[in-house]
């Protein structure tokens, strides 16, 4: 048997292969140009919503007269006089007062948003009662009214009250589960439990109040997480009723203290104004990272049938 002829020459005009195509190949090139355009499409769109983040963070490392009316996002020769200067306080009053007051309204509203609201989801989702889905409507519809509807009277009635520059009227009423968006948002998540666990509990003696907390809380956890950061962030950034309900400077909370660098008599200080709103994004920053798995977990689940 004779080997083959390794020392042969190679056919070096045979032409190369073809490269293979095919309905994938054409499909991806057809494909191309609509991906490019939506890629730069978004790109675009992430700039124009990132341009005002930028545009503050690159405000706060200038001066007060070089911010209005400039065009420039970061600053030829930046500063860094905004944030020390906010260790000076404001009027007489320590920064860190207003950071206070606001943790004071965000935590005591996040307690108040998770119990009482807790409790009535828990009722209207497991207990049967004669009006529950009228009750239930009602407080669905309650959602349409606009919050200034209600303003002046709830101004007239704490009034009356003599409490009027305290923290009651702004936390009243997240004791009292008056936030319907939220009950509906635990009403729907513990709809989904099954009902195989309450059957069960009621077996070994257990009543309402301990099935709640035992049971039906540790389940609802993403729930009560994605009630806890919406109640966070809107108590923290609240701005009417803090300025309604509080009238001392040293009650005053992050966004009325923010309010404080302008002075209509002087020049504003618009670079401490916007070095301490970067500071106070921190907080509801860190907060929301902290618990983000559990709110996407939450809006994920709420809706779902078991």
């Amino acid at each position: 048997m004779s080997s083959p002829n390794l020392s042969a020459p190679l056919d070096r005009g045979a032409p190369p292969p073809a490269a293979e195509t095919g309905p994938a190949t054409g499909a991806l090139r057809r494909r191309l140009p609509g991906s490019v355009a939506w890629h730069v499409g978004s790109l675009l769109v992430l700039g124009v919503i990132l341009y005002p983040v930028v545009w503050v963070v690159g405000a706060s490392f200038k001066k007060s007269e070089d911010i209005v009316g400039s065009l420039d996002l970061f600053p030829g020769d930046p500063i860094t006089t905004n944030y020390t200067r906010l260790g000076e306080g404001i009027a007489d009053i320590a920064i860190s007062t207003f950071f206070a007051n606001s943790l004071i309204l965000a935590v005591g509203s996040v307690v108040g948003i998770l119990v009482s609201c807790s409790l009535t989801a828990y009722a209207f989702a497991k207990i049967r009662f004669a009006g529950r889905n009228l009750l239930f409507t009602l407080m669905i519809g309650t959602l349409l009214l606009p919050y200034h509807v209600l303003l002046i009277p709830q101004y007239v009635l704490f009034r009356n009250m003599e409490m009027i520059n305290t923290y009651t009227p702004l936390l009243l009423g997240k004791y009292l589960a008056t936030e319907a968006f939220f009950v509906f948002l635990m009403v729907q998540f513990m709809r989904n439990l099954p009902r195989e666990l309450d059957e069960a509990a009621r077996l070994d003696g257990c009543g309402h109040l301990r099935i709640y907390w035992s049971i039906v809380l540790p389940l609802c956890r993403p729930a009560l997480i994605t009630s806890a950061i919406f109640t966070f962030i809107n108590s923290w950034n609240d701005f009417m009723g803090p300025l309604i309900y509080l009238n001392e400077p040293d009650k005053y909370t992050v966004s009325l203290g923010l309010k404080m660098f302008v002075d209509q008599d002087a020049v504003a200080n618009y670079g401490g104004m916007i070095a301490m709103s970067l500071v106070a994004l921190l907080p509801v920053l860190a907060f929301f990272l902290a618990f983000q798995r559990y709110l996407i977990d939450g809006m994920a689940t709420s809706g779902l049938k078991g």
